[in-house]
């Protein structure tokens, strides 16, 4: 058995050692893509990203990353200075100076700028937006279920920060990640501020319990693109699913357990705090709902 798993491991790929990235305008080599030392990203994790996926030729879901984007900047009155249709642009001009086609991830970040002193206040980003995109060859390469360890960071409440937001400030999952490490598993299962299962530090999370599909309420969670497809794709298919609460007891005796996200698609979890889940490897059910998320690709790609 592999000793370490993520969610997004990936093929090794000497093109990405070559790959040009997008830097405010620019498409510049990855050994000179760079930013200051003052800006607001870097110093306090102060901006948002999506990350997009690349199947035959097309952007998966675009407009809808776009959007989610654009609807996260006007909630930390982040200005990103493009119009939806020129990020598009650069993202599909960074597309074609790679030379990529499919089996490729795009990482797409905007941050409040270069500060003109190295301290907090929003208002010392003076000088406009910083824009990256990040181009890689990526195949995802995940060779056993993910194993998961509750941890005790939480998903916490809006008014802290909203876990619906894509922020760069992402030290509360990483924090999650390492307990869950030090703990021997893979990555962290996390709880929300009641103490119902939630998601985990990278993906959001379901479970399967005689033939039903469980998520959580979606109240402390990313609004996941890939988790509202796979819901939708169940509603489709005339498969029972449920957004709701539920503990910690219902986990570990599911039948199933999977991830979502944009990167792996659906991840199977083999085990939760050391208990296996169903037969320990991927389900019925996970093995379904992949097929039909990988119909759905081939008909946005068409």
């Amino acid at each position: 058995m592999t000793d370490h798993v993520t969610t997004h491991q990936a093929e090794e790929d000497r093109r990405n050692e070559d790959i040009l990235i997008y830097v405010d305008g620019q498409i510049v080599p990855k050994a000179k893509a760079t930013v200051s030392v003052y800006d607001s990203g870097f110093m306090l994790g102060d901006g948002v990203w999506e990350g997009i996926r690349l199947y035959d030729g097309k952007w998966a879901f675009l407009d809808q990353h776009i959007e989610r984007l654009f609807e996260a900047a006007k909630a930390i009155d982040l200005d990103i200075a493009l119009r939806p249709d020129e990020v598009k642009k650069a993202l599909l001009g960074t597309q074609e100076a790679n030379r990529m086609t499919t089996d490729a991830h795009a990482r797409l970040m905007v941050t409040r700028g270069v500060k003109v002193r190295p301290f907090q206040h929003p208002s010392l980003s003076r000088s406009g937006p910083t824009m990256v995109i990040i181009m890689e060859h990526s195949k995802p390469k995940i060779p056993r279920p993910i194993r998961l360890a509750t941890v005790p960071h939480m998903r916490g409440l809006p008014m802290t920060q909203d876990p619906k937001l894509n922020s760069h400030s992402k030290l509360n999952c990483i924090l999650a990640c390492i307990a869950a490490e030090k703990a021997g598993a893979d990555e962290a299962l996390m709880l929300d501020a009641h103490g119902f299962v939630n998601t985990t530090n990278a993906c959001n999370f379901f479970i399967v319990r005689k033939g039903e599909v469980w998520t959580s309420t979606g109240d402390y969670c990313m609004n996941g693109i890939t988790r509202q497809k796979v819901i939708d794709l169940c509603r489709a298919n005339d498969i029972p699913v449920f957004e709701r609460n539920f503990s910690l007891v219902d986990t570990y005796s599911a039948d199933e357990a999977f991830l979502t996200g944009t990167f792996g698609a659906q991840t199977p979890v083999g085990s939760i705090d050391g208990r296996q889940i169903g037969t320990g490897q991927m389900g019925p059910m996970t093995e379904r709902l992949r097929g039909l998320y990988k119909d759905l690709i081939a008909r946005e790609s068409a």
